[in-house]
């Protein structure tokens, strides 16, 4: 294994481990109140798509797999805090939205949670360093690479 496959794994292990551990953490905060964290999880993801997401965009952003999410969504709009709608771009399509009340308590624990990561994450790492793990990480989601943003830089 060459030396920089070593430092790219090493890496890689790093940002697991440092998931998992604040994960953890997160998930033993008293802030979830009626919520789940996984339920807070799928609220929190239709909060940030105004005109609502199908069942398939919202697969692609949790942690979930398709059959248990269908599940969650049931459960989350039996109790009022999600509804299906249909897609005025497509009419044979669902979209999945937020109720009034899911909105109030996303933004309640959400508050909480806020704060919970600040004080994890924002009193370990400087104004600089939280600014350069948002850009590692948002290249990392995106799929991009040290190439792409190259080329990009050079057009």
């Amino acid at each position: 294994m060459s030396e920089r496959a070593r430092r790219t794994n090493a890496a890689w292990e790093a940002l697991l481990r440092a998931q998992v551990t604040l994960i953890r953490q997160f998930a033993a905060d008293d802030i979830w109140g009626e919520l789940s964290m996984r339920e807070y999880d799928v609220l929190y993801t239709v909060s940030k798509n105004r005109g609502g997401m199908r069942l398939s965009e919202l697969n692609r952003a949790v942690l979930l797999s398709q059959p248990a999410l269908s599940r969650l969504v049931d459960r989350l709009a039996e109790r009022g805090l999600l509804e299906r709608r249909p897609d005025p771009a497509d009419g044979r399509g669902v979209l999945v939205h937020l109720t009034d009340e899911g909105r109030r308590l996303q933004r309640r624990v959400g508050g909480r949670h806020a704060i919970a990561v600040d004080t994890a994450v924002g009193s370990a790492l400087t104004d600089e360093e939280l600014t350069t793990l948002q850009n590692l990480c948002d290249r990392l989601a995106a799929g991009r690479t040290d190439a792409d943003d190259t080329e990009r830089r050079n057009r």
